[in-house]
């Protein structure tokens, strides 16, 4: 699996397929595999002539692990998806982030536009980018927690047990969520000023409202995901084709 530096951070990525590119920034606790190969995102995107770039996040993956929590701000990571556009040359690319990486899309298109050809914040409505409401402490808590059993709260055990099953190193985990608590104000949102669309589960409720976002957002489009919550809508088929024709209006 290919890797670079960014400063003194590994991090690894996939690289394939020809044509326009698109990145995938996947969500916390998960990886470039999880969120987006086996989920076939990397293969749909190929079949429609995409070239797909994918990066494990650090601290995720294959990914060099960092245990302090400064080393985590969404701008921090955000610069680690620029700084993979200039190893490989890429001026600009479609970007699509899911949940955590959702924010560090958004993030990416306030700041950085002309890097951008469009956004597509997959996971992330209201809630997780302004308001504050996804995953906090007590998911570190139960990260960092000797065993599932050990775990009470819903959503922390939720969490946990998806970062068992990822085989994740939870210390780097619960370092990198309590370092990605910085949102965005409502008038940041507003003023992101590149296409985007904001794809959310119906029954997702760590997200919160993909059409409250969407009323921020200039111009954004709302894609609801039906019947699936927060884990469920990655693989999702309508969110699969909705992006791809979002894609396919931008040429």
């Amino acid at each position: 699996m290919p890797s670079f530096h960014n400063g003194a951070v590994e991090i690894a990525y996939l690289d394939e397929g020809e044509g326009d590119p698109i990145i995938l920034v996947h969500g916390f606790a998960s990886s470039k595999n999880v969120n987006w190969v086996y989920p076939t995102w990397v293969s749909e995107l190929r079949k429609n002539g995409r070239r797909v770039i994918a990066l494990d996040n650090r601290g995720h993956g294959e990914s060099a692990k960092l245990y302090d929590p400064a080393q985590y701000s969404i701008p921090t990571m955000a610069g680690d998806v620029l700084a993979l556009m200039d190893h490989l040359a890429i001026p600009q690319a479609d970007i699509m982030g899911y949940s955590m990486g959702g924010r560090m899309t958004a993030w990416l298109g306030l700041n950085e536009p002309q890097r951008l050809r469009s956004a597509i914040l997959g996971g992330i409505g209201i809630g997780g980018l302004i308001e504050g409401t996804g995953p906090g402490e007590v998911v570190a808590e139960a990260l960092e927690a000797a065993s599932l059993d050990d775990v009470s709260d819903p959503v922390g055990r939720t969490f946990r047990a998806f970062a068992d099953q990822t085989r994740s190193d939870r210390v780097a985990l619960a370092a990198c969520l309590r370092g990605t608590r910085d949102l965005m104000t409502r008038d940041e949102a507003a003023r992101i000023d590149v296409p985007v669309l904001i794809a959310v589960g119906s029954t997702d409720d760590v997200a919160g409202s993909a059409g409250a976002l969407g009323a921020i957002i200039p111009g954004s489009e709302v894609l609801d995901i039906p019947n699936r919550d927060h884990m469920r809508a990655v693989g999702d088929k309508v969110y699969k084709s909705g992006v791809l024709d979002f894609l396919s209006r931008r040429g």
